[in-house]
């Protein structure tokens, strides 16, 4: 028997395929050193029927809305324009029922993008802080007055009922989970493999690590690789430039061609990325993951973390120490 905690992701007709996707690749890259997979996913819809898609091609699910009963997350994913639920607010009673159900009996339910109006529509989101997509903002309050709509943020985490905002909002919503469940790193990993930034939370900025590219006579690669082992001492752009035997002007320009940044900006996101991985995996003190990081003191390392990634050292290590 399968043990694995089980997704059922409802689709409606008119589902919006990219979202039927996301938590499909998501999730099944959510796995231990081992390459064990944490999660199951499976697709349902009202009677096991077919369901049209916003790419104008018929999905046919292996499972009905009985998976509901069973699953341990509920995931609605987003409809298209033209769905019912998008123009009256209504739902079939059967998918009501069936979430109503489900959230009764202690599952964890989210939706993807227009999912909030299916959740919406099934009086789950009642009282409640919830998102949706920007555009769809003013005619989600028309049909539930009674939901707390924040058009603004990438998701909104209300404990057993989640919303997310559109298309790669769902991305940000299901690592939010899977970081909630199994911790940083491997949803730092799951991430990784998708080829995903790691972490956007609420409306904040998600900075992307870049990878090193292939080390050739005329590239920078030797240098980054050499700044990487020397965050936390002085990086001087002479001394960079030289480590590759270039003048500072070929040394920027490349630098700039090969990454999309400046050797400061590079450097300065880099640093903020170890600081990252310290709060996450040590107990250092602010000012000691600072100095590692090549920040030097506290305040510097708050000044940057603020920048780029939009919150505190501090607020950041809770976020994810308690994820752990």
């Amino acid at each position: 028997m399968d043990r694995r905690h089980l997704v059922a992701v409802l689709a409606l007709d008119e589902v919006v395929t990219f979202d039927l996707g996301t938590p499909t690749q998501i999730f099944s890259a959510a796995r231990d050193e081992d390459e064990r997979r944490f999660y199951q996913v499976r697709i349902c819809t009202p009677g096991g029927r077919p369901v049209r898609s916003s790419g104008q091609f018929t999905i046919t699910p292996d499972h009905g809305l009985e998976l509901l009963a069973e699953a341990d997350t509920v995931l609605v994913a987003g409809v298209h324009y033209g769905a019912r639920v998008l123009e009256d607010g209504t739902i079939e009673p059967e998918v009501r029922d069936a979430l109503r159900a489900a959230v009764a009996r202690g599952a964890r339910v989210l939706s993807i993008c227009t999912g909030a109006f299916v959740l919406a529509a099934a009086g789950l989101l009642d009282g409640r802080r919830a998102t949706t997509h920007w555009s769809h903002a003013d005619n989600f309050r028309r049909l539930f007055p009674h939901v707390d709509l924040d058009p603004d943020v990438l998701f909104v985490d209300e404990g057993d009922i989640l919303t997310s905002a559109g298309v790669g909002a769902g991305v940000d919503l299901c690592l939010h989970l899977v970081r909630h469940d199994h911790g940083s790193e491997i949803a730092n990993m799951a991430a990784r493999r998708c080829v995903v930034p790691p972490w956007r939370p609420g409306g904040q900025s998600q900075y992307i690590v870049r990878p090193i590219p292939d080390v050739t006579d005329t590239s920078t690669a030797p240098a980054r690789a050499w700044a990487l082992e020397h965050l936390h001492e002085p990086l001087d752009l002479r001394a960079l430039a030289a480590h590759v035997r270039m003048s500072v002007r070929t040394f920027t320009r490349r630098f700039r061609e090969e990454t999309g940044v400046s050797p400061g900006k590079w450097i300065t996101q880099q640093r903020v990325e170890r600081a990252r991985h310290l709060l996450e995996t040590t107990d250092l003190s602010v000012d000691q993951v600072a100095r590692h990081a090549g920040f030097g003191t506290g305040a510097a390392l708050r000044q940057q973390m603020s920048a780029i990634l939009g919150v505190a050292p501090s607020v950041y290590r809770t976020t994810f120490r308690s994820a752990g």
